[in-house]
């Protein structure tokens, strides 16, 4: 693995008496792609929470380019690199696609979006924000009403909107959910395009997305990580065959 760019340890949260994340240790290499897998319940979107700062743990820490980012909020974990792309869309759907891409630009410059009306001429908002439509596939698409997008079409503006606050690491929930397997397959070419220059951690239920992605692979159950390794590694191991994949494990 390359130089560790997040680090994770002891990481606990806890729901009454349901424990999403139990003690956890999670390393990120710089430049690494990480899949999350695990059954419904293992605490995976919960851990995705945590680590973007939008849920606070009850205990442990989270360290980010050197880092302790434990106590920070959402905000601040953004303005130093790390930025989420939601399970669920999470768009304008009455602004356009170049709209939502240059209000995210204007948030990580540290403005509020009360001063938006008047700044949505600004030409440093528009331009950066066209650059990040045009890398995900969505160039033609810009003056479209991000509601009106096809499912797929808002999946990948949403990741226009994370990249126009210039992260060094992606936390994915679920990128391809919902999605049908021509915009799965275009989905997985944008994150393939991403592979390298930005750090991702991806939580997906899809296997053959996980195994198209990922340099490595965490198994989560029941709030804890059961097996990291490369793919064939995790593809090979009898428990996660049986569990997540479907198979029998060979005799």
């Amino acid at each position: 693995m390359t130089e560790g760019l997040l680090s994770v340890r002891g990481l606990r949260k806890r729901f009454g008496g349901l424990v999403a994340t139990d003690g956890l240790d999670l390393d990120v290499g710089d430049g690494e792609t990480l899949a999350v897998i695990g059954p419904n319940g293992a605490g995976k979107t919960t851990l995705i929470a945590q680590l973007s700062g939008d849920l606070a743990p009850d205990a442990g820490a989270i360290h980010f380019a050197g880092q302790d980012v434990t106590a920070l909020g959402a905000p601040a974990r953004s303005h130093r690199g790390l930025a989420r792309s939601f399970q669920i869309t999470s768009i304008f759907g009455e602004f356009t696609a170049l709209d939502n891409v240059a209000l995210a630009v204007q948030a990580h410059a540290g403005h509020s979006f009360r001063f938006w009306r008047p700044a949505r001429a600004e030409r440093a908002l528009r331009e950066p924000a066209r650059e990040m439509l045009a890398r995900v596939g969505l160039a033609e698409r810009a003056e479209v009403m991000a509601g009106a997008l096809a499912h797929g079409e808002q999946r990948q503006l949403e990741i226009a909107m994370a990249l126009a606050t210039r992260p060094r690491l992606l936390l994915l929930d679920e990128p391809v959910a919902g999605m049908g397997i021509d915009e799965s397959q275009r989905m997985v070419q944008l994150l393939r395009t991403l592979r390298g220059t930005h750090t991702m951690v991806l939580v997906e239920h899809d296997m053959d997305v996980v195994f198209a992605l990922a340099d490595r692979i965490c198994v989560m159950v029941y709030g804890r990580v059961i097996a990291t390794g490369a793919p064939e590694v995790i593809r090979a191991n009898p428990e996660v065959r049986r569990a997540y994949l479907g198979e029998e494990p060979a005799r």
